[in-house]
């Protein structure tokens, strides 16, 4: 830990700081500039209490932990990336994996003819949503354990993996009963008993950003994954709140190289709710490949303008089917088979 001290701080304020920095179990070691004295302390935050507590001390004006708080998701902790396995499906390998399906389950025959057509089209996930976190509480909330059901018979004749939105703790082993992956939604991000429930299912679970959320906080909310035994983290970015208003959230595409960077976990790109348009939905996929992410998550629907949520940004089958022939050397080009 780095500790700044203020300006006008007198000897003994300095004694007794470096008093308790020992007490608490660190060694401490001054380095006096022109204008600030700065504290380098040293020992193991995971054995001894944080020196968080000397912010409160009237003459610190800073601490600051050089030791990483997410350490499991970490390329510290593991420097190989780390892959998923989905009833056969690879997510972090070699291959390049879109996870395709509508927003919302809607019907059987909904559902069931976006499986057979995202599959035909190349996708290897399935995705839609049983239970929904809409704005108003007047919007579509999904059809929950029925639609579960659905997704279930839907994966029963294709063979598509399933994933689908985790919304409370209450649901965690329902919804881990019928879907293969759990979908941590933008706005639970920081909803950590609902991290440890899922983690505590066993599913893999892809961990969406937050919607303010700064990258070091979105790392700190998937340790929690890790930390509670569930080593199928993903994370999966999703656009971030700006004050743009072309798009209904900014996808922050530099997400991608600053989390390989960052983290061994394979990262996903939602290009549907990043932008809310689905005229833009193909460009970012072939920009979030080209910066090397792991998998795409994507929204189609057989009818768009008839969806009972999120119909401007859902591709139809025949746009879908486009969009992968379209991936094909961008996916070549990056490395992926």
């Amino acid at each position: 830990m780095i500790i700044v001290l203020k300006p006008k701080h007198t000897p003994k304020e300095l004694t007794a700081l470096l008093k308790e920095i020992k007490r608490l179990g660190y060694k401490p070691h001054v380095m006096r500039g022109v204008a600030r004295t700065v504290i380098g302390a040293i020992g193991d935050e995971r054995s001894h209490q944080s020196l968080d507590v000397l912010r409160a001390w009237s003459q610190v004006e800073s601490v600051t932990p050089i030791q990483k708080r997410h350490k499991l998701v970490s390329r510290e902790a593991h420097p190989q990336n780390s892959t998923i396995n989905v009833r056969n499906v690879v997510i972090g390998g070699p291959e390049l994996v879109v996870m395709a399906g509508p927003c919302s389950v809607e019907s059987e025959k909904q559902i069931i003819e976006t499986a057979h057509g995202v599959k035909s089209a190349g996708a290897k996930i399935l995705r839609g949503g049983a239970f929904k976190p809409r704005t108003s509480p007047y919007e579509f909330q999904g059809l929950g354990e029925k639609g579960l059901k659905l997704l279930a018979k839907a994966r029963k004749e294709t063979g598509l993996p399933v994933i689908t939105e985790l919304l409370s703790e209450d649901h965690a082993e329902l919804v881990a009963e019928y879907a293969d992956i759990l979908q941590i939604g933008a706005r639970n991000a920081q909803n950590f008993q609902l991290l440890i429930a899922a983690a505590k299912t066993g599913r893999p679970v892809l961990l969406k950003r937050g919607l303010s959320m700064r990258i070091d906080e979105w790392l700190s909310a998937g340790e929690y994954v890790l930390s509670n035994d569930n080593a199928g983290l993903m994370f999966c970015e999703r656009g971030i709140r700006t004050f743009e208003t072309y798009t209904r959230n900014t996808l922050d595409l530099s997400a991608v190289p600053i989390l390989k960077n960052e983290t061994h976990c394979p990262v996903v790109i939602d290009p549907s709710q990043g932008t809310g348009r689905a005229d833009l939905v193909v460009a970012m996929c072939k920009g979030a490949v080209a910066m090397g992410a792991d998998a795409l998550l994507v929204e189609v629907h057989p009818d768009p303008k008839t969806a009972k949520s999120d119909s401007a940004q859902q591709l139809s089958l025949g746009a879908f089917g486009q969009l992968m022939k379209e991936l094909q050397p961008f996916a070549q080009a990056a490395g992926r088979l």
